[in-house]
Order: C-alpha cells, then structure tokens, then sequence
C-alpha cells in the first residue's frame, strides 16, 4: 500500500511538472497530491499520537481552502484573459 501512495504521488509530482501550460491541469495535480498525503495520514492512525488525530481533517481543511483560492485565481484570470494558461498568471503582477 506504501507503495502505491509514493507512486501515486510521483506520478501527480510529475505532472506538475511537465504540464505547465492550464492552470486547470496544475490545479488538478496539486489536488492529486493533496490527497494521497490525505490518505496517508489516515490510513496509520496507529503512528498518531492522541493529539494528532485530527491532522488529516486539518490537512483536508486547509487542501479544500487551496481548490478555492485556485479556481478564484483561475476564473479572474479567465475573465480578464480569455484563457487559463499559466503564462497569464505573470502579467497579474503589479
């Protein structure tokens, strides 16, 4: 199973990587990633501690508050541009 999640992982590392022209498709291989270390964290509740218990719930939490800043920095980019590529994210800047 271990290795699954490192794959898994690597393979969405990988696609942020190399498909950097949409911001749709980095946003997807952010998701990807976000959560395989979701499902890692809690598939061992056993190497938790007490206290740790609601990391993965917090990890969940802030990765759904990272889609929301994305798809709102994708839709004012969309709306001024025309397009979603990652090149437009750089005349955003003041």
């Amino acid at each position: 199973m271990v290795f699954i999640l490192i794959t898994t992982f690597f393979i969405a590392l990988m696609g942020l990587a190399f498909h950097r022209t949409h911001l749709l498709s980095a946003l997807l291989c952010l998701e990807a990633m976000m959560l395989t270390i979701f499902i890692g964290m809690a598939m061992w509740p056993n190497n938790l501690t007490p206290s740790m218990l609601m990391a993965p719930l917090i990890m969940l939490t802030l990765s759904a508050c990272e889609a929301a800043m994305g798809l709102s920095l994708m839709i004012a980019t969309a709306r001024s541009h025309g397009n979603d590529n990652l090149k437009a994210l750089h005349l955003l800047r003041c």
